[in-house]
């Protein structure tokens, strides 16, 4: 009876370890811990979840600090984050008491995230889990820096009028010192009382005012100015820096991408995949606001449209601010995707504006002049191995800027 016992007992105990071992194992082991993990999770967590989600602090979504432990498994997870509402409907515990402790809200399914992106989250998450709860920075609000001036042709401007009055001042100063040695000179000379009174005749405002010089001057500064200002107003056709329309929302950044650190490609989708960035629809608004009915500066009011259209299945009629002419192309998937460039470096510290306005002139030689100062962003990209090898034997420079790829061609952005 013993010997029967003992291979079945034997047999239960190596089952029931491989189990805990198995169990322990799928919530700590399979999370990543290398830094490029961690450094991939970050993103992937600012892009996907940091509109909702804080590691360790409430928002709209739970606090994630320990997750893994807390979850039933992993594999939970995983299948939690690529459709909640599937999780929910199968009448899992936990998941149904996590959706009726946040007001019955549905988290946002992440199908297209892939597993390894997930534990990728799960690494950063852990990660920062394991630092703790950094303490509280009191922010300020960033200098605003203004409208810009009307640019590198309306600077040249100036500098040309400057310099063309700095010349007809010295040539009065010349011109006076000529007429002060004429007057020595002739003083020399024997001259009647006529020619005498002449040469010294006084000087009067009205002798100046009707003297031809004076009125060349006049007539040369009027002309200038006019000039200039014929010149400033063709430049400034089309330009609209500082336009900031009135929204029929009043959408505050400085909340969403400021306060909250809301990613801008949560809400412009498009911005990492297409030419447009492409305006949040309303289900994009709804996946916070579906539980935050009360806004921070303008109470239920604002908040209110959004539900109304949402009810309504209406788009909200948002007013374009930055709007390039049909004749050039733009591409945004390029440019943040492929060259790593920051939304302010076109859009300005949109993260401090509580109204959108076009920062910058977005004119043609604004462009011009970024090519030529920005360097390609070849880190990590293949495709530009043998362009950069090829680059560095021929220059002797390590980097290469956009112009030297056709940044400057005019069928970049002009077919």
């Amino acid at each position: 009876m013993i010997k029967l016992y003992l291979p079945s007992a034997f047999k239960f105990y190596t089952v029931a370890l491989i189990l805990a071992f198995t169990s322990l194992n799928s919530f700590s082991q399979d999370i990543p811990s290398d830094p490029a993990a961690i450094s991939a999770g970050e993103s992937l967590f600012n892009a996907n979840c940091k509109a909702c989600h804080r590691v360790h602090q409430k928002l709209v979504g739970p606090a994630l600090a320990d997750v893994y432990n807390r979850a039933p498994s992993i594999d939970w997870i995983k299948a939690f984050i690529k459709n909640s509402s599937a999780v929910i409907a199968s009448g899992d515990d936990y998941a149904v008491k996590l959706y009726n402790e946040y007001n019955k809200t549905q988290m946002t399914a992440f199908s297209s995230l892939k597993d390894d992106q997930i534990m990728e989250i799960l690494a950063y998450v852990k990660a920062e889990t394991d630092k703790g709860p950094a303490q509280a920075v009191v922010k300020t609000d960033a200098a605003t820096t203004g409208t810009q001036g009307a640019g590198a042709s309306n600077q040249y401007l100036n500098v040309i009028l400057v310099g063309m009055v700095i010349i007809l001042i010295l040539l009065i100063v010349i011109l006076g010192f000529l007429v002060s040695a004429l007057k020595r000179f002739l003083d020399q000379k024997d001259l009647t009382e006529e020619e005498k009174e002449i040469v010294h005749s006084p000087i009067s405002a009205g002798s100046i005012f009707q003297s031809s010089g004076f009125v060349f001057i006049v007539v040369f500064l009027v002309a200038s100015l006019g000039f200039k200002t014929v010149i400033n107003t063709l430049l400034s056709i089309g330009v609209q820096q500082g336009y900031a329309p009135t929204q029929p929302i009043a959408f505050s950044h400085k909340i969403h991408a400021g306060q909250y650190e809301i990613d801008c490609k949560y809400c412009h989708t498009g911005v990492m995949k297409g030419k447009s960035a492409t305006i949040p629809s309303v289900n994009i608004c709804m996946n916070c606001h579906n539980q935050i009915k009360v806004g921070t500066i303008t109470g239920e009011a604002e908040i209110a449209k959004i539900l109304r259209a949402h009810s309504e299945n209406k788009p909200v009629e948002w007013v374009r601010i930055h709007n390039l002419p049909d004749l050039a192309y733009f591409n945004h998937a390029q440019h943040v995707n492929v060259g790593g460039i920051e939304c302010q470096t076109c859009h300005g510290e949109i993260q401090t504006m509580d109204v959108v306005r076009q920062q910058n002139l977005l004119t043609m030689g604004w462009c011009i002049d970024c090519h030529r100062k920005t360097d390609v962003n070849t880190k990590g990209n293949a495709y530009y191995d043998k362009l950069v090898e090829l680059h560095e034997t021929a220059t002797k420079k390590k980097t290469m800027k956009v112009e030297e790829i056709g940044g400057l061609e005019c069928a970049k952005c002009h077919y």
